[in-house]
């Protein structure tokens, strides 16, 4: 079963036990920001490097964020297939639940935090996770991305 849920557009379906496959959410990455996550809209940034998208969205990023509908999802099992459609760097994914702190040894034993790095310029990664009811945020350390929502409910 694979679906990519519409941001803002209500909850795909949930993991499906009997075929044992989880569902396919597709992101891009383009300079600075992830498209879907922006309900959709690529905003044409330039970048060579990590500093760019620094600046770039200290301008604009609270702004696209409160503009940005969270993407809405069942609690159940997803692959995250994310492609660095244009970054000239390498990238990478996070997806955590939205108050998980890395320096916080009870949180790497209870919360969810998934990541990797190594997506050079037109490479797709999948980051498989299983996602439980709570307010979880995406983004991208090394594109410097803002904290997009996701909520997911049971």
């Amino acid at each position: 079963m694979v679906r990519r849920p519409s941001p803002g557009t209500g909850l795909a379906a949930p993991f499906d036990a009997s075929t044992a496959d989880p569902i396919v959410v597709t992101l891009t990455q383009v300079a600075c920001q992830l498209v879907e996550s922006e309900n959709g809209v690529d905003h044409s940034y330039k970048t060579t490097q990590k500093a760019d998208c620094e600046a770039i969205n200290a301008k604009s990023g609270a702004d696209r964020l409160a503009k940005a509908a969270p993407i809405e999802l069942k609690a159940g099992k997803y692959i995250f297939r994310v492609t660095n459609k244009n970054v000239p760097y390498t990238l990478g994914f996070w997806i955590r639940d939205k108050d998980y702190d890395w320096r916080n040894p009870l949180h790497k034993l209870n919360k969810t935090s998934v990541s990797g790095g190594g997506m050079t310029l037109g490479k797709t990664l999948d980051y498989e996770v299983e996602l439980k009811p709570c307010q979880h945020v995406h983004s991208c350390p090394l594109n410097t991305t803002p904290d997009y929502t996701l909520i997911v409910e049971g």
